[in-house]
C-alpha cells in the first residue's frame, strides 16, 4: 500500500506541473429542462445543486497514454457528489496507468430521473465523437462510478439505448454504449431490501411509481449488450448492503456477460483509496489487473 501512496504522491505532483484539468460543457446548446435552482455549491471536496453538466478531463501522467479514457462518477446520494475523493483521487490514480480521465459533474435530486442518465449518456457520446481531440480511442471509453455514482455507471451500461437518454441533439446518433463498467459499492436497486432508500428518493422522488422502480433497479436491465463489469465492494458496508452488487453480478453471469467481482471484509460505505482497511485498501491493484487482462492498459495507435 505505501508503493501505491508513493505512485499518488508523485502523479499529484507531475500533475500539479503540468497544464490545467480541462472542463469540457455536455450541454454547449442547453442545458435540457434547465431550471433557476440557484448556484452550484463547492467546498470540503463535494459538490451539489448543480445545473450546469460538466467532464474535467484528467491526462495520463506517464509518457505514453494508452489511449483508455474512463469517465468518472462521483457518489453521494444523488443529492451531492463526493468530488475529491470519488472523483479526482481516482483521476491520478488512473493517471499513472496511462488512463485519461475524465470527472463527470452530473444533475442531481433536483431534477431527478432521467437527468443524470442523460448527462452521462451525454458524456459517453461527447468522447466518442471528439476521441481524436483528446488522444483516446473510441473502442476503450469506460464509466466508473461509486455509490449512487456507481448506480449511474450502472445505468449507462444498462439504459445506454433508451430513449430517456436522448434529448433530440444530432449527438444522439452517435453510441452511447461504455466499453466496460467499474463500479465501486454501488447502488443497484431500487427495491427493498436492498435498495439505498437515500439514493431513491433523491432520483425518483418520494413517492416512484412502479414502473421507474422496475426500470431503475439495474439488475433487472442487464442483457448480452451489457459491457464488461468490474464490481467491488465491503461486508462492512452498512449504508449500500452488499447485495446491490450481488445481484448485478449474478443477472451478469446469467446474461453471459464478462464479469469480475471482489468482496472484501473491511471498509464501510464510501471506503475511497483509504488506507489501513486490510485487504480492501488493495482494491485499486486488482483492479489494475482488471484493466490489464482487458488489454485495456496496453498502449494502442490512436483511432482516426
Amino acid at each position: 500500500m505505501k508503493k501505491l501512496l508513493l505512485i499518488l504522491m508523485f502523479s499529484a505532483a507531475g500533475l500539479a506541473c503540468a497544464a490545467p484539468p480541462s472542463v469540457i460543457p455536455l450541454w454547449p446548446e442547453g442545458v435540457p429542462g434547465k431550471r433557476d435552482i440557484g448556484p452550484e455549491k463547492i467546498g470540503d471536496g463535494y459538490n451539489s445543486n448543480v445545473s450546469e453538466p460538466t467532464l474535467t478531463m484528467v491526462g495520463p501522467a506517464v509518457d505514453h497514454p494508452n489511449g483508455t479514457a474512463i469517465i468518472i462518477c462521483p457518489g453521494g446520494g444523488y443529492v451531492r457528489m463526493s468530488t475529491a475523493r470519488e472523483g479526482d483521487q481516482y483521476a491520478t490514480w488512473l493517471s499513472t496507468l496511462g488512463v485519461t480521465s475524465f470527472v463527470l459533474k452530473y444533475r442531481m435530486q433536483e431534477y431527478g430521473h432521467p437527468a443524470p442518465l442523460q448527462d452521462v449518456l451525454r458524456a459517453v457520446r461527447t468522447l466518442r465523437s471528439r476521441a481524436a481531440e483528446f488522444g483516446i480511442r473510441p473502442d476503450r471509453i469506460g464509466v466508473m462510478g461509486s455509490s449512487a455514482g456507481g448506480h449511474l455507471a450502472a445505468s449507462a451500461g444498462t439504459l445506454f439505448d433508451s430513449p430517456l437518454g436522448r434529448t433530440g441533439a444530432p449527438l444522439d446518433s452517435v453510441s452511447a454504449r461504455p466499453d466496460f463498467l467499474m463500479l465501486m459499492y454501488p447502488v443497484i436497486t431500487m427495491q427493498d431490501p436492498a435498495a439505498h432508500a437515500g439514493s431513491r428518493k433523491a432520483l425518483l422522488g418520494a413517492t416512484p411509481s412502479q414502473e421507474n422502480l422496475q426500470l431503475m433497479s439495474l439488475e433487472k436491465q442487464v442483457t448480452s449488450a451489457t459491457p464488461p463489469t468490474l464490481l467491488i465492494h465491503t461486508q462492512a458496508d452498512s449504508a449500500v448492503p452488499v447485495e446491490n452488487s450481488i445481484l448485478f453480478y449474478q443477472a451478469l453471469t446469467k446474461a453471459k456477460v464478462p464479469a469480475e467481482m471482489y468482496l472484501f471484509e473491511h471498509g464501510g460505505h464510501g471506503m475511497g483509496m483509504r488506507d489501513g482497511l486490510g485487504t480492501s485498501s488493495l482494491w485499486p491493484r486488482r483492479a489494475e489487473e482488471w484493466l490489464r487482462d482487458r488489454g485495456l492498459l496496453t498502449p494502442v495507435t490512436q483511432a482516426k
